[in-house]
């Protein structure tokens, strides 16, 4: 394609340090980022200035032989990674050249329009299906985000599914370990309601400690989930230079992303589904009556 229109592609394109395009050069070469720059490589693929041969193997229809045709080029721009895999995975040159090393007489196979609003985006959709058949794929940035926008609801869905999962087993431990220790302590709560203690007083007790499970689970929890990520992440892609001194855009290491009130929110549902948990065991707690422990006291004893 013609480099000076791929601004049209893309408005926000920034290129790296004495990176120029020039559109009527057709040994000159434009490099996307993860091209240019391998993942997790200290130095660069390509730089601005180097020589690169690029060959095209091609089959003769009549003969079936093979036949390879090479061409040298020179980097002259490396694009800023964008996001856009589309640029940033792409290797462009001139078009005349390219249709001199591939062989394809002007044809392509895909083909990017540029609309002059997003009002005339339907409109030109329509007249390129009309031009060119129903033959064709064609596809708006619309579509695409409504793609992205179902596959994120899809791992939105897949994520609460699990987390409700996660609740109910934590709800069902913490029930299970508050009705242990209200099994293993009945002498105590038979003791202490002997010697006159409120049944209010017990069942604060046992949701007191309910409560403290549910904030040492959920700090701990919290403090894992933030330190793991930094060990896993940190230091993952190296930063080194680029040939000619110029420093690679790569960056150091992948940083986990921490939002502070997604945190609490978190702690705060830990600590209140532990507390709602321990209510139960709690209620039987109180409701224990003292002749009932003195009459498993004495059959233990009978036997």
């Amino acid at each position: 394609m013609d480099p000076q229109k791929i601004y049209l592609v893309t408005t926000s394109l920034q290129l790296v340090e004495d990176s120029s395009i020039l559109s009527n050069n057709p040994t000159a070469m434009l490099v996307g980022d993860s091209i240019a720059i391998s993942l997790g490589k200290s130095t660069p693929f390509m730089s601005v200035g180097q020589t690169i041969k690029g060959t095209f193997t091609d089959v003769e229809q009549n003969t079936g032989k093979t036949k390879e045709q090479s061409k040298s080029f020179v980097v002259s721009r490396v694009i800023q990674p964008i996001g856009n895999n589309f640029i940033d995975r792409s290797v462009i040159i001139n078009e005349v050249i390219g249709n001199s090393l591939f062989h394809i007489s002007g044809k392509y196979d895909q083909m990017v329009v540029a609309a002059l609003s997003c009002d005339l985006v339907p409109t030109n959709q329509g007249e390129n299906t009309g031009l060119y058949g129903k033959n064709i794929g064609v596809m708006t940035a619309k579509a695409i985000s409504q793609t992205i926008q179902r596959f994120q609801s899809g791992n939105s869905a897949f994520t609460i599914a699990i987390a409700f999962i996660a609740i109910l087993v934590d709800a069902v431990g913490i029930i299970a370990t508050s009705h242990t220790f209200v099994t293993e302590r009945t002498k105590e709560i038979g003791t202490m309601k002997a010697i006159s203690a409120k049944c209010r007083f017990i069942l604060m007790l046992f949701l007191s400690e309910a409560l403290l499970i549910g904030m040492t689970g959920a700090s701990v929890g919290l403090l894992t989930g933030m330190c793991g990520p930094c060990l896993l992440t940190s230091g993952f892609v190296p930063k080194g230079p680029r040939s000619g001194g110029a420093q690679s855009t790569a960056p150091p290491h992948i940083s986990p992303v921490f939002v502070a009130d997604q945190h609490l929110n978190v702690w705060i549902l830990s600590v209140s589904l532990s507390r709602i948990s321990g209510i139960f065991p709690a209620w039987n707690a109180a409701r224990l009556s003292p002749l009932k422990r003195l009459e498993d006291e004495w059959l233990i004893g009978c036997e």
